[in-house]
């Protein structure tokens, strides 16, 4: 892993989430999109060299509206830059952590993902992120 790639926050509302964080950071978003397999909108903003992830459910099965039903709103996961994410995953696998996707998928903003189960990571969910060519 060669550095955390961006930091996800769970949101209810993604517009007005923007505007929140387009006053705390002085700018708004650079990209705004929709996963439809994952049941999520999300918004990306730059901060220095480090980047936030909002997150919205798009319907009420999403992984999103499940955590937000149970936390609320907050930090949703942490994800992580891998070069190669099929070698970095049986890597992962081999040292006992649990993989909630086998395969990779696509995700937002360009990226192959895979997800590592909090049970596996002291209770926080790890994204591993890989640009797609």
């Amino acid at each position: 892993m060669h550095k955390i790639e961006h930091i996800g926050i769970a949101v209810k509302d993604l517009a007005s989430a923007n505007e929140l964080y387009t006053k705390l950071f002085g700018q708004a978003p650079y990209k705004i999109e929709e996963v439809a397999s994952e049941g999520v909108k999300t918004s990306f903003f730059k901060s220095g060299p480090n980047k936030i992830e909002l997150l919205e459910a798009t319907n009420a099965d999403s992984p999103i509206a499940k955590f937000i039903e149970k936390r609320g709103e907050g930090i949703h996961h942490i994800a992580f830059e891998v070069t190669n994410i099929v070698t970095e995953v049986d890597r992962l696998k081999s040292n006992g952590f649990i993989v909630l996707n086998e395969q990779p998928k696509k995700g937002a903003d360009n990226k192959l993902i895979v997800f590592l189960h909090p049970k596996s990571t002291n209770g926080v969910l790890i994204e591993l992120c890989q640009e797609i060519s």
